[in-house]
């Protein structure tokens, strides 16, 4: 297709829809695209220079008249200027609120040839949907764009139930084509985590949130570590580390759970595991689940929104119920105590990536669908 100048807005921190929208940026720019990101700050995973990536950053007048700081006016008026000075052919949002709404405002300010394409991440949707004072808002945004995206078919069902939107939504899966691990051959991880070479590796990696329902998996851990040895490894942040520091101690895990916070780079990490489990109650799509399968690592997960779109059940992990810890510790076991099973459903899980989840295959679709909305005549 002819190359073109794409502006990308997402939120630029940690997270599943900041890790899309810079990654798919990056992929655009490998492909001769020229790439503008409008954001507040610069995309944590843009760190490398590209010819054709350039950024620009959302500033927020601190007006007196204003009770908060407008940052969605400062966003609509910066992608306006961006529209003006650069001549963008498309502006891609990551999430219908804000960014789509201010995409749309800024199309109106400036260019009607301007085509706006959103992607639906699920906070959009799962969160903010459930607001009705929100819904009108999250429609409109999903009408007057020219095309939408959602990460997977549960998030497309969720929106229409919902939102109740006359638009198409299409699904376009969250991708990962990460590079091969560096060599640290000569760094032992395992040692320097106190890991024995018998025990068996457990990983979870999330913000930790209440949504994430880490004390199901600490549970669940707690009944498969007295059957074999094993460690669990909790990667990430956030507002629930109290409850977790507090799950801990009651269960009397504190030797056998290792708290490591946020990490970036993960390979390493994913490369000691043996399992990796996320029992959310929520869940649209569960980027971290590609990134344990592209290292053969099965995944246990609850059959919750997308999950079950990326582990099909006995194929390359396991899907419990919500809540079900007994379950989730038999299926644990299972996998941890039986080494030809695991291996096969971890090279399953290498298959599946590369089969359904392939960035290549992926940037296709979002090529494609680029292609079809300039075809498109008029507003």
């Amino acid at each position: 297709m002819k190359k073109l100048k794409i502006g990308i807005v997402c939120y630029p921190t940690v997270g599943g829809s900041g890790i899309l929208a810079t990654e798919l940026g990056i992929s655009l720019a490998k492909r001769g695209h020229e790439i503008h990101f409008i954001t507040s700050s610069m995309p944590f995973r843009l760190n490398k220079r590209y010819p054709n990536i350039y950024f620009h950053q959302v500033e927020v007048n601190q007006y007196a008249v204003f009770q908060y700081p407008p940052y969605t006016l400062s966003l609509a008026s910066k992608i306006a200027e961006v529209v003006k000075n650069e001549g963008l052919d498309i502006i891609h949002a990551h999430y219908a609120m804000p960014h789509a709404v201010c995409g749309i405002l800024a199309k109106q300010m400036t260019n009607e040839r301007l085509k706006v394409v959103t992607t639906l991440h699920g906070t959009d949707i799962t969160v903010l949907g459930s607001d009705s004072s929100m819904q009108d808002m999250i429609k409109f945004a999903i009408e007057k764009s020219d095309a939408v995206t959602a990460v997977s078919n549960a998030l497309v069902k969720e929106t229409y139930d919902l939102i109740q939107p006359d638009k198409e939504i299409k699904t376009i899966y969250n991708f990962i084509d990460y590079p091969a691990p560096a060599d640290n051959s000569d760094i032992d991880l395992k040692a320097e985590l106190n890991i024995k070479e018998d025990e068996k590796v457990i990983i979870h990696v999330s913000n930790f949130r209440k949504v994430k329902r880490i004390p199901d998996i600490l549970h669940a851990f707690a009944a498969v570590s007295k059957r074999l040895p094993c460690k669990l490894v909790l990667v990430g942040d956030g507002p629930e580390m109290g409850t977790v520091n507090k799950q801990i101690k009651k269960l009397g895990l504190r030797e056998r759970v290792i708290l490591l916070g946020k990490q970036e780079n993960l390979h390493e990490l994913y490369a000691i595991s043996d399992a990796c489990v996320l029992m959310s109650e929520k869940e649209s799509f569960g980027l971290v689940l590609l990134e344990a399968m592209l290292h053969g690592v099965p995944c246990l997960g609850t059959n919750i929104g997308g999950i079950p779109e990326v582990i099909q059940d006995g194929v390359n992990g396991y899907i419990v119920e919500k809540g079900d810890s007994d379950s989730a510790a038999e299926k644990l076991y299972e996998l941890l105590n039986d080494d030809r099973k695991r291996q096969a459903l971890g090279e399953n899980a290498i298959r599946i990536v590369r089969e359904h989840f392939e960035t290549s295959r992926i940037v296709d679709q979002y090529e494609d669908l680029y292609a079809s909305v300039l075809l498109e005549e008029g507003p």
